[in-house]
């Protein structure tokens, strides 16, 4: 199975993000609550047809991940492979890291990266973050794993841009620097399909996921313009507490897949 598939009406590229507790202020949370979470959630998504999953760690820290951080995902990303070998898994961590993400998925197996900030330095809610394009090419090159693709964020509404450039040219640019494919997102989901108009137009020929604010009302008119995209919020289940297992919804997930396949 290709990781950017040519277009298919019956199986529309949606990425669905699911999220770990955040192990920093979670310590007491055991593997085997983690292993459960994981191989829960995963089944939810697997169920409804979405068979492309991204392993996020939500654990944020200053500086690069920690060791724990690249362990733990690594391991409960292994396991998410070995019970669903037709699972296309995707790694995330919340660090600042262009390491860590490619490492772990080297370990467990996993088919592609996001990273939040591939080119041109920003401001972020947790401080200023630096391009990570050169150092994360290198490393996977390095590993001899340049199977595994970059998914790279232009610019997203989380952050503001330190550099005068617009977002078009920072997805030429994160093209340039080696990125598989982009995520664009802006304040507005009109803003994000503004912004993904005006990559194709500018001459961006990688495919380009919008990165939020997706749903199963609005899926059909994301994959009007956008090769395909992340979801997650609107999966959610709702009132779903820390001690929960499940923290998304099949009947959720299977309403947005069916409006992508009427699309």
């Amino acid at each position: 199975m290709s990781f950017f598939p040519a277009a298919d009406a019956a199986d529309p590229f949606i990425i669905a993000a699911l999220h770990l507790p955040d192990l920093s202020v979670r310590r007491d949370t055991s593997t085997a609550f983690l292993e459960d979470y994981v191989l829960a959630n995963t089944r939810v998504f697997l169920d409804a047809g979405i068979h492309r999953i991204m392993l996020q760690d939500q654990t944020r820290q200053k500086g690069p991940a920690t060791a724990e951080t690249i362990a733990v995902t690594a391991a409960l990303g292994r396991t998410m492979k070995r019970e669903n070998p037709e699972l296309s898994l995707g790694i995330i961590v919340q660090a600042h890291d262009a390491v860590a993400p490619l490492a772990i998925a080297h370990a467990s197996g996993a088919d592609f990266v996001r990273l939040k900030i591939f080119v041109g330095a920003a401001m972020t809610m947790e401080g200023t973050r630096e391009p990570l394009a050169v150092e994360a090419r290198t490393y996977r090159h390095q590993i001899r794993r340049d199977d595994i693709a970059i998914l790279a964020d232009v610019f997203d509404r989380t952050c503001v841009p330190l550099i005068d450039v617009s977002p078009e040219e920072a997805a030429k640019g994160a093209v340039k620097f080696g990125a598989d494919g982009l995520v664009i997102t802006g304040a507005t989901f009109s803003e994000s399909l503004a912004r993904i108009r005006a990559a194709k137009a500018a001459g961006v020929v990688r495919p380009i996921l919008l990165g939020g604010s997706v749903t199963s009302e609005n899926i059909a008119e994301t994959l009007a313009v956008a090769d395909g995209a992340i979801v997650s919020t609107d999966l959610m289940r709702r009132g779903a507490g820390p001690a929960d297992l499940l923290h998304w919804d099949t009947e959720k997930a299977r309403r947005l897949v069916d409006a992508a396949h009427g699309a």
